[in-house]
């Protein structure tokens, strides 16, 4: 089945709203941004207590951390100072509640000068350490390498979807955090270092990811270099398909809402993953166990053709023409009554086996998608006696959902509800980036080719959109790195162990743009931990090079088939 045709609808719309925009969007020249100059710290992080200041702003505490207190992948951080504070506490007169936008800021003794802005996943809601760390198991992090990094809980302090009764909270949570913490955060590194960052960076995954990308339309005057991974910067959509697919699983003979696993068993999920290798593991010419060339695959495997259909009953080896449907019909995209997508459509992997899978596709409806649709994402707010999570019903929010009406709510505004998810959860203009470009910023995104929530597609997409408003040059300052086999931000059948925030401090401070970044499978004794997902004939050490869209690695006939040298960006 030719798959790429699915997502044209998309593509036309991005594109076409694209040429809606001003001609200014065109490609200039840009210009070349200079290096961060390091500084280093000489005075004791507790002076800093009473000093440190600003607008709306409380320090709870300024302390030491010592050289090896932290460490990544083994190796010792260096002796930093650790900030902790929130900014606008208040109470709301929605819900009752006390919010504030609470943070921590890591300021290195041995500083090089840049700040990293940490962008969290999930829903958020709480201050995660402020290391910088993204990607499978680290090998790096930015604090390690010597950055200023901040992390924040974005303007609620528990990763529960109740927040969105708050309209203000719901702001914070899609941009305003951000808007928020950038100034303060530049503040306070020129209180404590005398002089502010040279260049700053944003960098997340998931939600995370999202954060960077909305960053790169509406704060891209405040940030140098933005990395993101797997962005769900269509959240709300994304969340609202997973609870489609769920209705569609429910939907196969033999299947209970409390159990949909039943409706693709992992057996039969381990069946289709054998036969889209079958089909198109070669297509790099190398059979190893990855598809570099994820694209051509959607042409080369056919479900209906390539598995076997079930002509009794089911034992593993088959699918029935039910199941069949169903598999197709999330893959191709779940769709509204009107035939429109609600979302967008995934390609078919080797991945389709992972765990992560799974759980995305047969939990998360239920735990984690229904909560933060009904309460955050759709205007408005299903209806809570005490707005409380425990007496919200996921499976009965889930399975007697009309999905027609939920993605009308994610457009909608109500009263005190004044902007739609899909304005505040999502990038203006996506395929607009012309003021982070024209700057000489930089930005590089990779997704996983078996992400199940957020669809690698969907990201190739924008990638493609963002290259026809540039006219075929968006890849002087934006790079799109599909990772083969990897599930949501890691694991997975893959080699998702990279360091894709050097590259791209060179690109945006040097002017090397990146050709390629190697990354490495997570063996039994890797230092970032184990992948155990990886098959039993890879080497634990097995190397690729991630090549910038639209290249794929290819191998060239005669090398060390678990090395990167044997493959080149074609």
């Amino acid at each position: 089945m030719e798959r790429n045709s699915a997502y044209k609808p998309l593509l036309a719309t991005l594109v076409s709203s694209a040429f809606l925009t001003a001609c200014s969007t065109s490609p200039s020249s840009t210009a070349q941004l200079s290096p961060a100059s390091s500084e280093t710290l000489t005075q004791q992080c507790e002076a800093f207590a009473n000093q440190l200041a600003y607008q709306n702003t409380s320090i709870l505490s300024v302390a030491s951390v010592a050289k090896g207190e932290m460490s990544v992948a083994g190796k010792a951080i260096g002796e930093h100072c650790l900030v902790k504070g929130e900014m606008n506490r208040r109470v709301s007169s929605v819900d009752g509640k006390e919010y504030a936008i609470g943070f921590e800021i890591r300021l290195p003794k041995a500083w090089n000068g840049r700040l990293l802005y940490q962008a969290n996943g999930g829903l958020d809601g709480s201050v995660k350490p402020a290391e910088g760390g993204f990607a499978g198991g680290p090998i790096t992090n930015a604090l390690y390498q010597g950055f200023a990094v901040i992390s924040s809980d974005a303007g609620h302090d528990r990763p529960l979807p109740t927040f969105g009764y708050d309209p203000q909270a719901r702001l914070d949570y899609g941009y305003q955090a951000v808007g928020t913490l950038t100034p303060m955060v530049k503040s306070v590194v020129s209180q404590v270092y005398g002089k502010a960052p040279d260049r700053s960076y944003f960098a997340g995954c998931s939600n995370g990811g999202r954060h960077a990308m909305v960053a790169a339309t509406r704060y891209a005057d405040q940030y140098d270099g933005f990395l993101v991974g797997a962005p769900g910067y269509r959240l709300p959509l994304a969340a609202t398909a997973n609870i489609a697919g769920a209705q569609v699983y429910a939907s196969v003979p033999g299947t209970t809402q409390a159990d949909l696993s039943a409706a693709f068993t992992l057996q039969e999920r381990q069946l289709v993953s054998k036969a889209v290798l079958k089909q198109c593991d070669a297509l790099d010419g190398l059979k190893d166990g990855l598809v570099q060339d994820y694209n051509a695959c959607q042409s080369a495997f056919d479900l209906d053709k390539d598995v076997p259909s079930c002509s009794a009953g089911r034992d593993g080896s088959c699918l029935t023409p039910e199941q069949k449907t169903a598999v197709a019909t999330i893959f191709d995209g779940v769709r509204q009554s009107n035939g429109e997508r609600v979302y967008a459509s995934f390609p078919y992997d080797a991945g389709i086996s992972n765990q992560d899978q799974m759980n995305w596709e047969y939990s998360a409806p239920i735990k984690r998608d229904s909560g933060a649709v009904s309460m955050i994402f759709q205007t408005p707010p299903v209806e809570l006696k005490d707005l409380s999570i425990r007496n919200f019903n996921g499976p009965e929010y889930v399975f007697n959902a009309d999905i027609d009406e939920l993605v009308k709510k994610v457009y909608a505004t109500e009263g005190i509800y004044q902007e739609a998810s899909m304005s505040f959860m999502t990038p203006q203009n996506p395929q607009d980036m012309s003021v982070m470009r024209d700057r000489g910023g930089k930005i590089m995104v990779y997704h996983g080719v078996s992400d199940p929530i957020f669809s690698v597609q969907d990201t190739q997409d924008w990638y493609q959109a963002l290259d026809q408003e540039n006219q075929g040059k968006a890849g002087q300052f934006a790079q799109f790195y599909p990772v083969p086999g990897m599930a949501h931000c890691r694991g997975g059948q893959s080699v998702d162990q990279f360091d894709m925030l050097t590259p791209l401090v060179n690109w945006v401070e040097k002017g090397e743009q990146p050709e390629q970044v190697i990354a490495s499978a997570r063996g039994a004794n890797n230092p970032g931990g184990a992948n155990k997902e990886l098959p039993t004939d890879w080497s634990d050490d097995r190397t690729r090079p991630l090549c910038p869209f639209p290249s794929v690695a290819t191998y060239d006939g005669k090398g060390d088939p678990e090395s990167a040298a044997s493959f080149a960006c074609q």
